[in-house]
């Protein structure tokens, strides 16, 4: 059998590792752009902040040990169209600029994801970043040893990380998005307002319901929003990112973001091309329908499958509850699943609670406090999503919450699952068991009432 690979980021470094372990006989061609795969991104703000011991560990894999487990590697060769009628591929060599035709018998398209570029005035400015790849990583990590101040636009997870190493390496920082908070897609207003207030307490400006309109400025940068204007060395482009699949338009059903859709076996429509990562929508397990979440653990995941279900459908897509967590001066934030304004947005029923409690007994020499809150199905009770917040490290309270979701757990169950009690790790009520009998507590007055 004859398998094309485009792209190998994460699912597609996976795709074909998992190809070539399940089905060694397998002749894969891997056609990549860059010179370089698995770049783990999310590291960037880490090494643009000196928190990196060799940046040649941000990658997890390599042309070379791909080409050790017999995958047969094209680097720097760009796909630049995909026949499905015909099972043909068209391909550049971007150092000979040849091109040439590649046929197949299956089909990944792992092409992952493109930053959004937005038609902005002055868009091209040369002190405009991205925060994207290994190449905007050197840029981003080399001018971060000369500049004394940023602007980064955007306040998700990439920006929001970005913006506090800026600030904590004594750079003047300004933090702009459209949205009127911080992290607003990730997080409710709870837990984004202390955000906000690290920020603040921290020297970053906040420019929060902001719209650039333009850049401008040779040796500096001004980036003028409909409320304002800003100037800094430099500005950093952390809008987010769409898929990467404009070769497979009209080909393959997808959502209206151009992200491929699959069954529970990662084939898209045309069961003769798999498509996993950034470019493919995700089984978003809260709402039951297919979404755009475009994290390393998801591409990891559905790369893996494409491995497994290559020859014949095998091992069924989980789904993903979107599971994250993010540090911003050392405080955790963690979340799994549906925020209040996430499910709003999804048009899906939801009741909440927040509670906040400390993590272990005050008897302890020290302890500090947890923001929690959860969400939950109002008809059946089912848990939709979990967040939490504190400078205790809290990150794996969203694998429960994710486990929660996944097993279609109830808030009564949560309540009373078993969790160990030990006053150096928590009190004899565990904050996930006293927020889910918040949550029950809260169902049960609706019925009083």
């Amino acid at each position: 059998m004859k398998v094309i690979i485009v792209g190998a980021t994460h699912a597609g470094t996976f795709a074909a590792q998992q190809i070539l372990t399940d089905h060694p006989g397998t002749q894969v061609t891997v056609y990549e752009k860059n010179d370089t795969v698995s770049f783990l991104s999310c590291g960037i703000a880490l090494w643009v902040g000196d928190h990196v011991s060799d940046p040649e560990k941000m990658f997890y894999s390599s042309p070379e040990a791909l080409t050790g487990l017999g995958a047969n590697m094209k680097m720097k060769h760009e796909v630049t169209a995909i026949n499905p009628e015909t099972k043909t591929v068209t391909v550049t060599d971007l150092t000979t600029n040849q091109v040439a035709t590649d046929s197949y018998d299956k089909l990944v398209v792992t092409t992952g994801s493109a930053p959004i570029i937005p038609p902005i005035e002055g868009i091209d400015n040369q002190n405009v970043y991205l925060c994207k790849n290994w190449d905007d990583a050197k840029k981003l990590q080399a001018s971060a040893k000369q500049i004394k101040s940023a602007i980064v636009i955007g306040s998700g997870y990439i920006g929001a990380e970005l913006a506090e190493q800026y600030s904590l390496t004594d750079k003047e920082v300004t933090l702009i998005d459209a949205l009127p908070r911080v992290l607003a897609k990730n997080f409710d207003r709870d837990i984004t307002d202390q955000v906000e207030q690290e920020y603040r307490d921290h020297d970053v400006k906040l420019a929060l319901g902001e719209k650039v309109v333009s850049f401008s400025g040779e040796d500096q940068i001004t980036v003028t929003t409909d409320k304002g204007s800003y100037t800094a060395d430099i500005a950093v482009l952390c809008t987010g990112f769409r898929p990467r699949t404009e070769l497979m338009k009209g080909k393959v059903d997808m959502l209206p973001n151009g992200a491929i859709i699959t069954d529970d076996y990662m084939r898209s429509s045309n069961l003769d091309i798999f498509a996993a990562g950034d470019s493919a929508a995700v089984h978003y397990n809260p709402t039951g329908k297919n979404d755009y979440i475009p994290l390393a653990t998801n591409a990891v995941r559905q790369g893996i499958l494409v491995g497994h279900n290559l020859v014949a459908p095998t091992e069924k897509y989980l789904g993903t509850q979107a599971t994250s967590a993010v540090e911003l001066y050392g405080q955790t934030i963690a979340a799994s699943g549906l925020t209040a304004e996430g499910a709003k947005v999804r048009n899906v029923d939801y009741e909440t609670v927040t509670i906040k409690q400390d993590y272990r007994p005050d008897f302890m020499l020290s302890t500090t406090s947890i923001l929690c809150t959860l969400t939950w199905d109002p008809k059946t009770h089912q848990v939709l999503g979990g967040a939490f917040y504190s400078a205790h490290d809290v990150s794996v309270s969203a694998n429960v919450i994710s486990l929660a979701i996944q097993t279609k757990m109830t808030i009564e169950t949560l309540s009373m699952v078993d969790m160990f009690f030990q006053p150096n790790f928590d009190q004899p009520l565990n904050w996930i068991n006293a927020l889910a009998m918040a949550a029950v507590a809260k169902e049960a007055e609706k019925v009083t009432n």
